[in-house]
């Protein structure tokens, strides 16, 4: 495809890109709503809360590690190319989801998945960093990024209307035509691009990467579940974990082809982005994790409810995201991204105000603004990693961006989903003594078991109820003060790391951006 057909079909390009991006993003935001189904003994798979948190985990997991290996094959054999077979892949994996017969089964479905996924993301900001100019590509991914608010609002309301008509593997079946279309809109508008000096590939990193990261997430899950943080099942892979991801920065900064180049974070712009972008993810993540269990196990909010409750948060990122590189070129992606956080800290600590009886548009403002604060982080932050690297390494910044975010996920979920965890089984220890063991095992691994074994032991049972709803409702404002603190810190760090208005140096042109040319030629100063 010739560059003048590229730049008539930009917009059309950047459509087709978006939707296939819709289609990693919208099976994560359908999953969060069908897991109390996929809890239930009777409706579901009968999961534990550590395999539900292992269904979301494997999938990230996979995704994080391979992200830059995808970046750098893509980079090699082509971006199109690898695009639509991670597309394929996708398809095959969740069907296997959509038919696996125990936990266990759905996790290994969910990995695969991953897989699949890895090899999208990172070629679709590939591909519109090649396609767009500097001048536009702060606009396009803006765009690319409100897709994301999009599969918010679609995913939920999807799944909630699935579930209420169909079993809850039909979640998953969605992925399938959208798949389907996605592949057909690309073979005919989508070009092919490719790096012309493409890197090496790096299989002790990814190897080392995936390692230290699964067993991390494994030790912070089992403390969860265990309540014994100095345990040495708990410990042990945590430091074990920790260990082999320093041997992996250690490779990374040595090898001539890394997977995961850590040379890269001297840039400040970048690195202080990488940073809003991986704080913001760890505090949200784990958040959207514990607040469908709030509203469909708490509050008794079907599936469909449940995902008309998070429409604030999707519309917020619809209006915002689009509109954010406006923002910046009139404020710079420093205030921007700072503003953004502090936003997102804010939400986080408003759950404090959500409680068992508490009106439920109360958590809509909460979604809404942590939308909105969301908004103005990702795009700024994204046009931030891309524009620190040239052309060429494209997929490269493609896969810092979202690794970050798929780590951050992965661990948000693992951390906050064990605080809240914690709290449950701590608080509701007394209660569950009485209880036959059989019952209290179900009880004790989530709210929604204890609500399952209270509505068979009839009107006594509603102590039981009562007891769980208020254990979880402590494990989650916990939980949500500390992803607020967390966000609180993405802040200071871009304050204080970011650099202000017009201190990037494009790697394409070697001159200084936009912001910086303007407030020159303000002065009466040549911009150079």
């Amino acid at each position: 495809m010739d560059q003048e057909t590229i730049q008539r079909r930009r917009w059309a390009i950047l459509g087709v890109l978006t939707f296939s991006l819709l289609v990693v993003v919208l099976d994560n935001t359908i999953l969060n709503v069908a897991l109390k189904t996929i809890a239930d003994p009777n409706q579901g798979l009968g999961a534990t809360q550590s395999q539900l948190e292992w269904s979301i985990n494997s999938y990230t997991l996979v995704f994080a590690g391979l992200l830059f290996t995808f970046g750098v094959i893509g980079d090699r054999l082509g971006r199109k190319r690898v695009l639509m077979g991670g597309m394929v892949v996708f398809a095959i994996a969740s069907l296997a989801s959509a038919y696996a017969q125990t936990p266990d089964q759905l996790i290994w479905a969910r990995a695969l998945m991953g897989l699949g996924g890895a090899a999208i993301m990172p070629q679709t900001l590939s591909i519109i960093t090649n396609v767009f100019e500097p001048h536009e590509r702060g606009r396009a991914i803006g765009i690319w990024a409100g897709a994301v608010g999009l599969a918010v609002a679609i995913g939920p309301v999807t799944g909630g209307l699935l579930l209420a008509h169909f079993w809850w593997g039909s979640v998953f079946l969605i992925n399938v035509p959208v798949v389907v279309i996605g592949l057909l809109l690309m073979t005919f508008l989508v070009p092919e691009s490719r790096n012309p000096l493409p890197g090496g590939l790096d299989p002790t990193g990814v190897l080392l990467s995936i390692v230290g990261l699964v067993a991390v997430s494994y030790g912070i899950i089992q403390g969860g579940e265990r309540g014994e943080w100095l345990a040495p099942p708990v410990l042990g892979p945590i430091v074990l974990g920790l260990a082999v991801l320093a041997l992996f920065v250690w490779h990374e900064a040595r090898t001539e082809h890394p997977a995961f180049d850590v040379r890269l974070f001297r840039d400040p712009r970048l690195s202080a982005a990488v940073a809003s972008i991986a704080l913001c993810f760890f505090a949200a993540a784990g958040v959207f994790f514990f607040t469908n269990f709030y509203m469909q196990s708490v509050r008794g909010l079907s599936p469909l409810h449940a995902g008309m409750m998070v429409l604030p948060f999707a519309a917020a990122q619809l209006i915002f995201s689009p509109r954010s590189s406006t923002m910046v070129r009139r404020f710079g992606a420093k205030a921007v991204c700072t503003a953004g956080l502090l936003m997102v800290a804010a939400a986080l600590a408003g759950y404090q105000f959500v409680d068992e009886t508490s009106p439920l548009w109360v958590l809509g403002v909460i979604f809404f603004v942590q939308g909105a604060g969301m908004a103005n982080v990702m795009p700024p932050a994204t046009e931030s990693v891309m524009s620190a690297l040239p052309k060429e390494k494209a997929g490269a910044g493609s896969a810092i961006n979202n690794t970050a975010r798929q780590v951050a996920v992965a661990l948000g979920v693992a951390v906050l989903g064990s605080v809240v965890a914690s709290v449950y089984r701590q608080d509701l220890a007394d209660r569950l003594a009485a209880l036959p063991p059989e019952a209290r095992e179900v009880a004790t691994e989530s709210v929604e078991g204890a609500n399952h074994v209270g509505a068979g032991m009839g009107p006594a049972g509603q102590g039981l109820i009562d007891s769980a709803n208020h254990a979880f409702m402590h494990g989650m404002h916990i939980a949500s003060i500390a992803a607020a603190v967390i966000a609180f810190l993405g802040a200071m760090v871009v304050l204080k790391w970011m650099p202000g208005r017009g201190a990037a140096i494009t790697p394409e042109t070697g001159q200084t951006g936009d912001a910086e040319r303007q407030e020159r030629e303000t002065a009466g100063v040549s911009g150079a």
